[in-house]
């Protein structure tokens, strides 16, 4: 098993920046693929980004790419969410993932959500 736990949500103002993080713990994280996604009010679950078990790749939806970087360090079982420019379209409930298996969809295991609130 492995429990997930998200930070770093808030309140900002269009345009300003906030970091995610969720750190892991249970089994090894580096074992694992590592994703965000995020649900708005009223809308499905959503993909935004994951990283590869190394690191080594990356992967982001178009509405967030150049603004959103994911990252990871193993060391601090810590996946991490840079987001720059945010707008009023973000606002939602962010929440982070692990897999072996990891789609936009699927993932073995989900976190707790953490709420951004972009103001305009």
């Amino acid at each position: 098993q492995v429990l997930l736990v998200a930070s770093g949500g808030g309140l900002v103002q269009a345009g300003g920046s906030l970091r995610l993080s969720c750190t892991a713990s249970g089994r090894t994280f580096s074992n694992y693929h590592m994703g965000w996604f995020r649900r708005a009010p009223g809308k499905e679950r959503e993909f935004i980004a994951s990283i590869a078990w190394t690191g080594a790749s990356t992967y982001y939806i178009d509405s967030v790419k150049g603004r959103f970087t994911i990252s990871r360090d193993n060391a601090q079982n810590t996946v991490y969410l840079q987001m720059n420019s945010l707008e009023p379209g973000d606002t939602a409930v962010y929440s982070c993932a692990a897999g072996t298996v990891l789609t936009y969809n699927y993932a073995d295991y989900w976190g707790q959500g953490t709420q951004v609130t972009v103001s305009s």
